[in-house]
């Protein structure tokens, strides 16, 4: 492993390991490296990595980075990626206007969109979509979604997931109120937290706990009632005794968008995961018309 890939540098890191920066000696091609500590390769990260390494194999898309290799020598495993110079998260706090741009955050939003679009229809729901979790190739601006360590390939079966799968401003609410019968409309959620985001400036729902999510969340989108969200109450998490908020105006909210990026936004943030629009509609949107960006 060492002799074909010359580490240039670490990117990251988490309880799986660490990611880093490293050239393919033969080729000169950079890679990032995703590689799983020795001790935790046989205490369930073996199966993570491999479901991940499958899952990007199955997802090929312009907008999803791309998997070269996965490598496993001496109790070791790694997963060689493609190598992106950013992330949203990084490109956001490093351009000052950058909520002001908004045909760039179109441009950005509708890459994710057809990126994620892409995976829901391989049935692969991401889990874990964030500002960190989007790589851009900050020569043109090219959007990938990357981390595919807690998604997860799902039949629509009754089938429970986790619920601990996410950081907190981007968990959608059926996930706080205790569903672990939960599928893609939970990363349409996700993606509308980002638009609004990259839109603000800062996320829109900032809790500091899964209980204060759930209020933030009621805020803003009004806390739920059986006539908007047919079974909430049943929900184990859900609490009849909390005060009625009512549905704020998003345009007070978020008074940067116009009509058809407020109605995008609203049905990417439609509290009823049923009736929330899915990727795959939400490209056909009005907000996009005049896209000047579409990715093969």
């Amino acid at each position: 492993m060492e002799d074909q890939y010359e580490k240039l540098g670490r990117l990251g890191g988490g309880s799986f390991g660490v990611v880093f920066k490293a050239r393919d000696t033969e080729t000169n091609e950079i890679f990032a490296v995703k590689t799983f500590y020795k001790k935790k390769v046989y205490k369930g990260c073996l199966t993570t990595a491999i479901r991940e390494a499958t899952l990007l194999k199955l997802v090929k898309h312009e907008n999803v980075v791309r998997i070269r290799d996965v490598v496993f020598e001496e109790e070791e495993l790694y997963i060689i990626l493609e190598y992106l110079n950013s992330n949203l998260k990084k490109y956001m706090k490093s351009c000052p206007n950058f909520s002001k741009n908004l045909p760039l955050i179109k441009m950005i939003l509708y890459q994710i969109l057809c990126g994620i679009a892409c995976c829901h229809s391989h049935r692969v729901i991401h889990r874990d979509l964030k500002p960190a979790n989007l790589l851009i190739d900050l020569r043109n601006n090219l959007v990938k979604i990357a981390d595919f360590g807690l998604a997860r390939k799902v039949h629509y079966t009754i089938r429970p997931l986790s619920k601990d799968v996410r950081t907190l401003s981007y968990m959608a609410p059926e996930i706080l109120l205790g569903s672990r019968l939960y599928y893609a409309p939970a990363d349409v959620w996700s993606i509308g937290c980002i638009f609004a985001e990259m839109v603000n400036g800062k996320p829109l729902f900032k809790g500091k706990s899964e209980i204060d999510q759930l209020f933030c969340i009621y805020e803003i989108m009004g806390t739920p009632e059986e006539d908007t969200w047919p079974g909430v109450t049943s929900y184990t998490r859900f609490d009849s005794n909390v005060p009625r908020c009512p549905r704020k105006d998003l345009a007070s909210v978020v008074p940067n968008l116009d009509e058809y990026g407020l109605d995008l936004l609203s049905k990417l943030l439609y509290m009823d995961p049923c009736k929330r629009i899915t990727a795959k509609d939400a490209l056909e949107h009005e907000y996009f018309k005049d896209i000047g960006f579409v990715p093969t």
